[in-house]
């Protein structure tokens, strides 16, 4: 019987060959815990240990509120930084944790752990990158192993081409009116088919960071040219075996969906949940207007990203009444954006810059919503209090949906400005 990558990428890291529903002992590549999670885990890890399993294994970034925005913060990153330090493990204030792990780290056919629910986001690098609580990341940093019941896999073909004003972004979203909050749990979502082969690896980001909202287990693309391109571009040329890490033909999924995009037109989460997703031009003649418009987080501030809003922004003011708040998702999107112009140009349009990290995404610093304010925002999570007061509203959509509705001033389809 034939495997999916999933289970060909679980077999290879416990030395036999595995398949869903078993219960299995897996050695990771790498365990990630960030400035919230690893202070969690520290006070546990060391009634259990006096030393990580490899140091050069554990992945310690400052992303979800650095620079620390209150004393309750700055205490817990104290702790983690005197933990680091015992234990030779450098920390990291280049961004958000997906988005550098993407970038210098997570290879086709890795196994990895990440205590953050939005781990999945390596998926789309052809790996499987899991995210746990701080318990499980306590044990795998002083193990280098993990327990895992081995998911069903489902497989999502998405196929057609994306027309005028149409992202990644828009596909998961209309993915996700389909499956709901829960549509995924404790599944693998492997996306194939025609438009995910021409996507980017950063467009690929977007999906499997996306899957997390579907409560899936983890997401996985099929590595191929893309993701050799980028690797490469990231300075890290990486050799993999298609064989090894493409579902077989016989492989055996719980269920197959398809898609076809041809039609698609940009789409927009309401407020409180994932699944209510309408059509921009729907929600547009609502006329609702927008107080905040935030372009960051780990689904959607790479450099394609800026590149859609760069332009749209370049022959339109933005509306004076729209906090526009731009967060590079890295050191290294933010440098890119740098050489590009980029910076200077959003702070000329009097856009605010925040440091790449997390920022406003889950209500810390950077953009806190108050009572009844309106935020587009090009993150994950729309629930309730999720960036500030329970009675502000959040709006998910793609870049340029946000860049439009800060030029206009309320919810606003983007391709008049494309």
């Amino acid at each position: 019987m034939g495997q999916t990558i999933a289970e060909k990428i679980f077999s290879q890291h416990v030395g036999k060959k595995v398949f869903a529903g078993e219960f299995i002992i897996a050695k990771l590549d790498l365990v990630m815990a960030h400035d919230t999670t690893c202070a969690w885990a520290i006070d546990p890890f060391y009634e259990i240990a006096k030393k990580v399993w490899d140091k050069k294994k554990i992945f310690i970034p400052f992303d979800h509120a650095f620079p620390a925005p209150n004393v309750q913060m700055a205490k817990l990153q104290a702790k983690i930084r005197k933990f680091a330090n015992e234990q030779g493990i450098p920390i990291t204030t280049d961004g958000v944790c997906h988005q550098i792990m993407s970038e210098r780290f997570i290879n086709p056919g890795n196994l990895i752990l990440g205590a953050d629910s939005h781990s999945p986001t390596g998926g789309g690098l052809g790996a499987l990158t899991i995210g746990v609580g701080s318990t499980d990341a306590t044990i795998a940093m002083a193990t280098g192993t993990c327990w895992f019941r081995v998911p069903q896999t489902i497989r999502i073909n998405v196929n057609g081409k994306l027309k005028k004003g149409v992202f990644s972004k828009d596909v998961i979203l209309m993915i996700a009116k389909k499956f709901g909050p829960e549509g995924g749990n404790y599944r693998v979502l492997e996306y194939g088919g025609e438009t995910v082969r021409n996507f980017s690896v950063p467009a690929r980001l977007t999906l499997t960071n996306m899957s997390a909202e579907m409560g899936a287990k983890a997401a996985i693309i099929e590595p191929d040219v893309q993701t050799e391109k980028y690797l490469k571009e990231n300075q890290r040329p990486y050799i993999f075996d298609k064989k090894l890490l493409w579902s077989d033909s016989d492989a055996v999924y719980e269920k197959v969906m398809n898609f076809d995009v041809s039609d698609l037109t940009p789409q927009i989460a309401e407020p409180p949940d994932i699944d209510r997703v309408k059509t921009v031009q729907e929600v547009e003649k609502k006329k609702i207007k927008v107080d905040q418009v935030f372009i960051g987080s780990c689904t959607n501030c790479r450099i394609e990203d800026l590149d859609v809003v760069y332009k749209m922004f370049q022959k339109n003011d933005l509306n004076p009444n729209v906090r526009t708040i731009i967060t590079p998702a890295s050191k290294l999107v933010f440098l890119q954006a740098l050489a590009k112009g980029y910076i200077e140009f959003f702070t000329k349009k009097n856009a605010i810059i925040l440091t790449p990290g997390c920022g406003p995404c889950l209500g810390r610093h950077g953009g806190v919503l108050y009572d009844n304010e309106v935020c587009v925002s090009t993150s994950n999570r729309n629930f309730t209090g999720r960036m500030g007061s329970p009675r502000a509203l959040i709006y998910l959509a793609s870049p340029a949906t946000a860049a439009a509705s800060a030029i206009t001033g309320y919810i606003t389809d983007p391709r008049k400005y494309l």
